[in-house]
């Protein structure tokens, strides 16, 4: 076994990618182009980070084995330095482990585990590191979230035992990548032309949507954005009004009314739609909330009510 790793490797020098997750937080220490480009020169390996408004990355490592643990080292002993840093701020006295997550296609995950669980229980005794296989796949991809803790050396030592059972045992099937969701970023129309909201942006979004939207639009006077249209009965300047129906669970429907009505009242207000939400039916766990307007007002009123939703669930004690 040993052996073949050692041809594999002096003979074909194997080039191996391991993707890494990343979010929240952690995704900043690489986001500053300096770090990368230095992790890049120094490890030999080619690094990349994942585009996109959305609250992961996936950072791909690609390279010789030996520049995939130099592009590692580096990022554990950074994430290290940044646990260090942020601790001098706080009154804990233990230091955290330093954590990284990888994504492995789910076909190789059985090889990583072993018999029984022999591999995996061999490779935290071996390097002091935690090793936990998600049981299962991430959203829309055959693959599984692999999560390393611990101390930087410890987690480069597991990294090696992982990536010569990746060597040996190549994925079977095709793999299906994970590629993170953007934050919820509806599409909001205006002047007949789409707009995706990034932070407190809104950036044009040319795709079918908007083709589809200016179908709509050519029917109905078109109005330039920033002019309003004056009221008049029998001028339908606006598109109809449509509705829209969405279910949410009981328990987070307090979220989104707020105190005593507060914060639905605002969505109505930016929206300009009509919200209705249903009393809770006896056995049912979603509560039924319709939302009436134009395209436009709707397409708000989904905008505000999902980022309500996501600043809730992403406050409720996750990562």
């Amino acid at each position: 076994m040993e052996n073949s790793k050692v041809q594999s490797e002096g003979g074909l020098n194997v080039t191996l990618t391991i993707r890494l997750l990343m979010h929240g937080k952690v995704r900043q220490t690489l986001d500053k182009g300096e770090t990368v480009k230095k992790m890049r020169e120094e490890s030999g390996a080619r690094i990349n980070i994942s585009e996109g408004n959305c609250p992961e990355r996936i950072v791909t490592i690609t390279g010789p084995t030996d520049t995939i643990f130099k592009a590692f080292a580096m990022i554990a002993y950074k994430f290290e330095e940044d646990i260090i840093n942020s601790m001098s701020n706080s009154p804990a006295t233990s230091k955290p482990p330093v954590t990284l997550r990888l994504v492995v296609p789910a076909s190789q995950c059985g090889s990583l585990i072993g018999k029984g669980g022999s591999k995996i229980k061999e490779m935290r005794e071996s390097t002091g590191a935690q090793v936990q296989v998600a049981g299962d796949m991430l959203p829309n991809s055959t693959e599984r979230a692999v999560t390393i803790s611990g101390t930087p050396e410890a987690i480069i030592q597991c990294v090696k035992q992982i990536c010569v059972v990746m060597l040996e045992s190549p994925p079977k099937g095709a793999t299906i990548p994970y590629r993170p969701k953007p934050a919820s970023t509806p599409v909001i129309f205006s002047g007949g032309q789409a707009y995706t909201i990034q932070g407190q942006y809104a950036i044009p979004h040319p795709d079918q949507l908007t083709k589809l939207h200016q179908l709509a639009m050519q029917q109905t006077p078109f109005t330039p954005l920033g002019q309003t249209t004056p009221a008049f009965p029998g001028l339908d300047a606006s598109p109809p009004a449509s509705t829209h129906e969405l279910t949410i669970p009981n328990d987070l429907i307090g979220c989104i009314i707020g105190r005593q009505g507060t914060k639905i009242n605002e969505i109505r207000q930016m929206s300009g739609a009509q919200i209705k939400i249903a009393n809770a039916m006896e056995g049912s766990s979603e509560r039924q909330i319709t939302i009436t307007g134009t395209p436009a007002n709707i397409s708000l009123a989904q905008y505000l009510i999902n980022a309500r939703l996501t600043s809730e669930v992403t406050g409720m004690g996750t990562l």
